[in-house]
């Protein structure tokens, strides 16, 4: 073979390699997947900075005109409950489904959730297995004098708002549903911890209130205290719910304690929001 086919060749060959490498590299090009972002935020009154992990819709930052309901989740690390409901709503609100509603999701990130979700309590036990417990006056202020309006003055928002709380967050939840009623439109209370201080909650009168509201209460197979009490608690806001308030109970007889909130969330989307 003559040399300069042979260098021809050669040539070629480098030139074939080199071009591969350039394609394999590009294949290789990895980017990060985005849900929204996380913010920290300093609050006074908890004395802490908080973490929030937030769901964007799809759109958000190329639709200027669309604003957003939003949905507040306890229980909202990265960690905990935040990527899976966020991954229900993303599902729901795709328009061959029309769930839920394109929203804005604010997943509250916890420090010390035995404090913030729950009141104080006589029962001993209770002192005992949670001592830093019974502070959750403060994290309600929390929610309604930082939180919120820093989630209406930096994001674009409107519609109801929606909380989740499960367990210890579903006995929060409830407190608000009693106390202050008017913070979200729509709750969703699930497994909720209502054994805490003697089952004294269930025993308060709930603040009235004017604006339309819609309550989901679910538990699992939870063992008969967990049962009877979110069924109480059913009970009670449906036997007293005024004409503007829609009230959904379910039981979820195949799930337990730590695997019934997935379901009753979408049960929850599909009741509340689905047309």
């Amino acid at each position: 073979m003559a040399p300069i086919k042979v260098l021809a060749i050669c040539f070629i060959l480098l030139l074939s390699q080199s071009t591969w490498s350039q394609v394999e590299l590009k294949l290789n090009t990895s980017n990060p997947i985005t849900l929204g972002e996380t913010v920290e935020l300093k609050s006074d009154i908890l004395n802490e900075n908080r973490i929030l992990n937030i769901y964007l819709p799809p759109n958000y930052s190329t639709d200027a005109s669309k604003n957003y309901p939003v949905i507040y989740l306890l229980d909202g690390s990265l960690d905990e409950d935040f990527i899976h409901i966020a991954g229900i709503v993303q599902f729901g609100s795709f328009s061959w489904i029309n769930m839920v509603p394109e929203s804005i999701i604010v997943g509250i990130a916890n420090t010390d959730r035995k404090k913030d979700f729950t009141y104080p309590t006589t029962n001993k036990q209770d002192k005992t297995d949670l001592p830093t417990s019974g502070k959750s006056a403060n994290f309600m202020q929390f929610l309604e004098k930082e939180l919120q309006p820093y989630i209406t003055t930096n994001y674009k928002t409107s519609g109801p708002t929606t909380i989740i709380g499960q367990s210890l967050g579903g006995l929060l939840a409830t407190e608000i549903l009693y106390k202050k009623p008017n913070l979200f439109d729509n709750y969703i209370i699930v497994s909720p911890s209502l054994w805490w201080d003697n089952e004294s909650l269930l025993a308060l009168q709930p603040a009235t209130y004017s604006s339309k509201k819609s309550i989901y209460i679910a538990v699992g197979k939870e063992g008969a205290i967990m049962e009877r009490t979110a069924s109480a608690l059913y009970d009670k806001i449906n036997n007293q719910k005024k004409s503007n308030t829609t009230v959904f109970y379910s039981f979820f007889e195949k799930q337990n304690h730590g695997d019934t909130l997935h379901l009753a969330v979408y049960d929850a989307f599909e009741k509340i929001f689905k047309k």
